[in-house]
C-alpha cells in the first residue's frame, strides 16, 4: 500500500473503471470520493491525499468517483460550464495524486433520478464495498441534490462505513477564499494564468498534436508549433504567454522533453486571420521538427493581449521583444 506520510511518492498502477460492471468483483474494502474534478485543483488534492492516506492506514484501495459528462451538461445544457480538463487530462491528474482506482460514471437524466440512498447503496456499498467516505462539507449528491454531509453520516450509521468531512481549502483565512474549479474557469478565461497556476499547484495546459499552420512564423524568424484543433483543455483568454512546450512523446528526464516556449492564443489579426489557434515558439530553436507529435502547451505568465500591427517589421520588432521577455521569465523558474 501507500506510505500514508508521502502518498504521492509511490508509483502504483491505476485502476480505471468505465461503469459499475468494470469493478472486480473480489476488490475488498475502499476508501472513496466523489466529485467532478475539474482542473484537479488544490482543493481537489488535499480531497484525494486524505482519501490516499485513510485507505492506506485501513489497508484499502483509495477510489475517485467522477461524473462524465458534467452533470450540468446533462440537466442544463444552456448553463452547461466550459470544462478545464477533458476526461482523459482529468484521469491523468487524478493518478498522479496515488490513487488506486478512479471509477467514472456516465451522468445521464436516468442516473440523476437516483436518491441519496438509492446512489450510496449501489455505488458504495454493493459495487465498492466502502469502508470510509471523505468529502468536502458542501458535497451534495442525489436527485436534486438533495444529500448532503448529514445524509451521508446517516447512511454511513447503515450501511456500516465513516464519514471524513473537510473544510473548504482557500488561499487563506484573511481572504476568505476557496479553491473552485469555478474560479479557476474564472482566472483563465481572464488570462490570468499565474493565478490559475496557483490554484492548481502547476501551470494550467493544453494538448494537442501538432499540425501544419499558414508557416508565417518560419518566414518571420519564430518557427511555431501549431496545435490541432481538436486540442484539449481550457484555452485560455487571447494573448502572449510566457510558457512551456512539453514533447509528451519522450521520456521524464530527456532534455528535449519540456522547452521554454513564447505562446500566443488568438487569430492572427494582423494577417486577417480568423480561426483561433494556440501555437508556441520553443525559444532559440530552429531545428525542430515537431509535426505530429502528441505535446502539451503549457501557461506561464501572461505578457500581453493579442494585437494588429500595422506592418510586419512592427509585429517582428514585438515579438523580438515577447521573446526576450519569455527567456527572462522563465530563465527563472524549473518546469513543472
Amino acid at each position: 500500500m501507500h506510505d500514508p506520510s508521502d502518498p504521492a511518492t509511490t508509483v502504483v498502477a491505476v485502476q480505471r473503471w468505465y461503469g459499475l460492471d468494470d469493478i472486480p468483483a473480489d476488490l475488498g474494502p475502499t476508501v472513496v470520493t466523489l466529485g467532478n474534478f475539474d482542473g484537479v485543483h488544490r482543493g481537489h488534492r488535499e480531497v484525494l491525499t486524505r482519501v490516499v492516506r485513510e485507505a492506506a492506514a485501513r489497508d484499502a484501495l483509495p477510489v475517485a468517483v467522477t461524473f462524465e459528462p458534467h452533470p450540468i451538461a446533462v440537466l442544463y445544457p444552456d448553463r452547461a460550464p466550459a470544462a478545464v480538463m477533458s476526461l482523459g487530462q482529468r484521469l491523468d491528474a487524478l493518478e498522479s495524486v496515488g490513487l488506486g482506482a478512479v471509477l467514472v460514471i456516465e451522468f445521464t437524466r436516468e442516473f440523476a433520478q437516483q436518491t441519496p440512498e438509492e446512489f450510496v447503496r449501489g455505488t458504495f456499498v454493493e459495487a465498492l464495498g466502502v469502508a470510509a467516505v471523505v468529502v468536502g462539507k458542501d458535497t451534495r449528491f442525489g436527485v436534486r441534490n438533495s444529500g448532503d454531509v448529514e445524509t451521508l453520516r446517516e447512511l454511513g450509521e447503515v450501511h456500516g462505513f465513516e464519514v471524513i468531512a473537510l473544510d473548504d481549502i482557500g488561499e487563506g483565512e484573511a481572504q476568505g477564499a476557496r479553491w473552485s474549479s469555478t474560479q479557476l474557469r474564472a482566472e483563465l478565461l481572464a488570462g490570468k494564468v499565474d493565478h490559475a497556476a496557483q490554484m492548481l499547484g502547476r501551470p494550467h495546459r493544453v494538448t494537442g498534436t501538432v499540425v501544419h499552420g499558414d508557416h508565417r512564423g518560419r518566414e518571420l524568424g519564430f518557427p511555431t508549433a501549431n496545435l490541432s484543433q481538436d486540442h484539449e483543455g481550457l484555452v485560455p483568454a487571447d494573448g502572449v504567454y510566457a510558457g512551456w512546450l512539453v514533447r509528451l512523446d519522450l521520456a521524464d528526464g530527456d532534455p528535449d522533453r519540456t522547452l521554454p516556449a513564447a505562446v500566443s492564443v488568438g487569430t492572427n489579426p494582423t494577417f486577417d486571420g480568423h480561426q483561433r489557434r494556440v501555437e508556441a515558439y520553443v525559444l532559440d530553436r530552429t531545428d525542430l521538427d515537431l509535426y505530429g507529435e502528441r505535446v502539451a502547451v503549457e501557461f506561464v505568465s501572461h505578457l500581453r493581449p493579442t494585437l494588429k500591427f500595422d506592418s510586419i517589421e512592427v509585429l517582428v520588432e514585438q515579438m523580438t521583444q515577447d521573446v526576450e521577455r519569455c527567456r527572462e521569465i522563465l530563465s527563472a523558474i524549473v518546469p513543472s
